[in-house]
């Protein structure tokens, strides 16, 4: 299996160390990698009402607000070790500037690889913007 370099686990550590977590005290952070080898961070903020922000969307605004629009890698790590994987929401977000080869990649919470998805695996048909029609 494929590791992950030291930077990206050391941003991941440094993402989620940050995250604001007071009511599932559940840290999540991810790192969005664009072709040109870009890196943007982000975590998970929770606010009172359950609607926060999850890390991938934190990471994916970051990138878009630097001008990005496209995915090389996305890497998720959450504080245990057990998959923690996109949810259902960040999927979607993730599909959104995806290509077929992007890959997804979840960390342990000590850094190791557990496992890759393509888009593909990870939302399997998924609806994207070539299915609308253009403007």
């Amino acid at each position: 299996m494929t590791q992950v370099s030291e930077e990206i686990v050391q941003k991941l550590f440094s993402a989620r160390a940050n995250a604001y977590v007071p009511y599932s005290a559940h840290p999540v952070a991810s790192v969005m990698v664009t072709p040109d080898g870009q890196q943007f961070a982000g975590t998970n903020v929770e606010v009172a009402h359950y609607k926060g922000l999850c890390a991938e969307a934190s990471a994916i605004s970051a990138m878009v607000t630097a001008g990005q629009r496209q995915l090389a890698t996305v890497y998720v790590m959450g504080p245990g070790d057990h998959l923690c994987t996109p949810c259902g929401d960040c999927r979607q977000r993730i599909r959104e500037f995806a290509t077929p080869e992007t890959q997804i990649k979840v960390l342990s919470g000590s850094g190791e690889l557990m496992k890759t998805y393509t888009m593909e695996a990870l939302l399997p048909d998924g609806f994207g913007p070539e299915q609308l029609p253009p403007r």
